[in-house]
């Protein structure tokens, strides 16, 4: 299974339909929330049972588990470890990174300024950012505040992401400059495919438009009205906080503690930290409309309007959906659309607004069904979407009432299985038909040099030590060694293993032997897709 970026676990592909809009049954304000303190309610054995087994299924060291019903808190619970190797638990208030679990808090605080008037879901980006520019003059001028967060504005599937993933020294308004450089994958609102770059850009609109950092305006205007009171708006913040999950990740396959992947710069797309107790809470006011619950002279508070709770729900972007393995059949949804910060679809007959978060070693997933005022959260120290999608459709059965249904956790367990090992095999067939006699055409060290793209910028590649390293230039992580695989084209392994990225370099050549081009592939279709080297475009700097 493609392990998924910074960026949401959906398994649909793009859809080539027309731009759909449809509104779905308002939220219901629910009672005042119950508190998910220190004294959280203790999980039941079959919860714990089914975390447990696909804890050991997948792999995974440590899972937070967050479930609230009819705005009562009913789990918020931890499971594991937080680092393997090492005694400490997880619990109810150890932090995870939630990575794209963090559009939802940017698409919130836009809809608050839609209700204060500081904006408009319809405004031109240019209105509130006048130096935003795209590839193309017409997108530039059409994009609205809304296309931001709605994944329909012609880039490519995570297109521009290493510009911030890995760990780059870009600042935020360096890779808002860059979207001027990066050519579109399709026409401007034709289609669905998940980027970041544009969730960065509302966030710096919401810093705009409240006079603060995003960290700040997500502190003061969501979290502290939440309660949500050890949640943080980056790793910066963590320090000192001895209740930390800490990341993992394979390394040659076997599960490994890696270091973190710090992303300031990207903060409006990836930006929470939060733990079971903090997201229980965030899940309850969600499903409450925006509503806070009532002050003691019975007054309501609010994060934002019922209106604003029907537009983050209502589907902009129309969702291409794939057949799914047989052991999965069940899981086939009727319909799929992207909202506002929110993935929809459909499960048993009933709405469901949810989205995944990826980062370097942290996956984790939020599930909300409004009819029912469900929520639940999967908090998870380790890659593996597996176990994510196992424990939803286990837990939503569940909660929902639903008998005698699949054995998800076993069923998706062995579809990862499958589809691991047909990769591992696609993989060898290409390993064995590559011409292993085969030469570069050049001497290996005429492809040393600098190579520039038009929106990464530069990259490097040099000998040294008696190897050929290939270097980008701002990212310190993504160093790699060259091998020849054949002819022209060279596999890089990147020194940090755990990225798991490997790619081909290609490159082409002029009539008279010089290089024209450097171009990349991901080796493997299991590679995060942020790792978006198919979109680099390298050419030789002239020296």
């Amino acid at each position: 299974m493609k392990r998924i970026a910074a960026a949401v676990l959906i398994a649909y592909s793009a859809a080539a339909a027309p731009l759909a809009s449809t509104a779905f049954a308002r939220p219901q304000a629910a009672p005042a929330m119950q508190s998910a303190a220190a004294s959280a309610p203790v999980a039941d054995a079959t919860l714990a049972a089914d975390v447990t087994r696909t804890m050991q299924l997948f792999d995974v060291p440590g899972i937070a588990i967050a479930v609230v019903k009819d705005g009562n808190v009913v789990a918020a619970q931890g499971f594991g470890v937080r680092k393997l190797g090492e005694p400490a638990r997880v619990d109810g208030k150890t932090l995870f990174e939630v990575a794209s679990n963090s559009k939802a808090f940017t698409a919130a605080a836009l809809a608050m300024l839609v209700d204060e008037g500081k904006l408009a879901w319809d405004d031109p980006v240019t209105k509130h950012l006048p130096d935003f520019q795209m590839y193309d003059a017409y997108v530039t001028h059409e994009m609205t505040v809304r296309d931001l967060l709605t994944h329909r504005s012609g880039l490519g599937l995570g297109a521009g992401d290493l510009l911030w993933w890995p760990t780059t020294n870009f600042s935020t308004d360096e890779i808002i400059h860059k979207l001027r450089f990066i050519a579109p994958s399709t026409s401007f609102r034709s289609s669905y495919a998940y980027d970041n770059l544009l969730y960065i850009v509302a966030g710096k609109i919401v810093a705009a438009k409240s006079g603060k950092t995003w960290g700040e305006t997500i502190r003061e205007r969501i979290l502290t009205p939440v309660g949500m009171a050890t949640t943080t708006t980056s790793l910066a913040e963590n320090a000192g906080n001895p209740d930390l999950a800490s990341p993992h990740s394979k390394i040659d396959g076997k599960i490994a503690a890696v270091k973190s992947m710090p992303v300031a710069n990207a903060v409006g797309a990836v930006g929470i930290n939060t733990n079971a107790e903090d997201i229980a809470r965030w899940m309850n006011v969600l499903l409450a409309g925006g509503s806070l619950g009532k002050n003691a002279d019975g007054k309501e508070r609010r994060l934002f309007s019922d209106k604003q709770a029907r537009e983050l729900w209502t589907a902009q972007t129309p969702m291409r959906i794939a057949e799914p393995n047989p052991k999965l059949a069940g899981t086939r949804p009727n319909f799929a659309a992207y909202g506002l910060g929110f993935q929809l679809r459909d499960w048993q007959g009933k709405l469901l607004a949810l989205h995944s978060g990826a980062l370097q070693g942290f996956y984790s997933k939020v599930v909300l069904v409004p009819e029912a005022k469900l929520g639940i959260a999967i908090l998870t120290n380790a890659e593996s979407g597996g176990s994510l999608n196992a424990l939803q459709y286990q837990l939503l059965d569940r909660y929902l009432g639903v008998t005698g249904g699949p054995d998800w956790i076993g069923a998706v367990a062995a579809v990862d299985q499958e589809n691991h090992e047909k990769e591992q095999a696609r993989l060898g067939k290409t390993r064995s038909a590559r011409a292993a006699r085969s030469q570069p055409s050049l001497a290996r060290t005429a492809y040393d040099g600098d190579y520039q793209d038009p929106w990464y910028g530069l990259a490097t590649i040099r000998h040294s030590g008696g190897k050929q390293l290939l270097t980008f230039t701002r990212t310190p992580d993504l160093t790699g060694e060259l091998e020849h695989f054949q002819h022209d084209t060279f596999i890089v392994r990147w020194k940090e293993r755990n990225f798991n990225a490997d790619a081909y370099v290609t490159f082409s050549l002029n009539p008279d032997g010089s290089i024209e081009r450097m171009r990349m592939q991901p080796i493997s279709t299991e590679t995060d897709f942020s790792y978006d080297f198919q979109d680099l475009n390298f050419t030789p700097v002239k020296r």
